[in-house]
């Protein structure tokens, strides 16, 4: 499964890229995201892990961009965001992503999250 993490801290990217790498997956990274953007389109991920507060163009611009996007429209996306509170979440539910996890990640759910979308 390829894995596009769209996520501006460095911190952040390279943990997750450690972990998931380790466990298989083919990992792609975006810094922005007008970067995401671009990358998914690129590399065709099959899931997409989307940092909502970023730089350049958010994680929420991001995605309304890709579902406009024919070539990725379909892709799964799942908003990553420190904002836990309901009203984070429908946002993001309704710019288009898929599903949503809260930051510090809780990696063994968002393991789960992405073994949801790889069946």
């Amino acid at each position: 499964m390829r894995i596009l993490i769209a996520e501006d801290h460095p911190d952040n990217r390279e943990m997750l890229t450690r972990r998931l790498e380790r466990r298989g997956y083919e990992v792609h990274c975006a810094e922005n995201g007008a970067e995401a953007v671009d990358m998914a389109q690129k590399c065709a991920p099959d899931l997409i892990l989307m940092d909502i507060s970023m730089p350049v163009m958010s994680g929420i611009e991001a995605t309304k961009v890709l579902r406009q996007t024919p070539s990725v429209s379909g892709v799964k996306i799942v908003a990553l965001t420190a904002h836990a509170m309901e009203s984070a979440r429908r946002e993001c539910m309704e710019a288009g992503c898929d599903d949503f996890a809260t930051k510090p990640v809780d990696f063994a759910g968002l393991v789960a999250l992405i073994e949801k979308y790889a069946a």
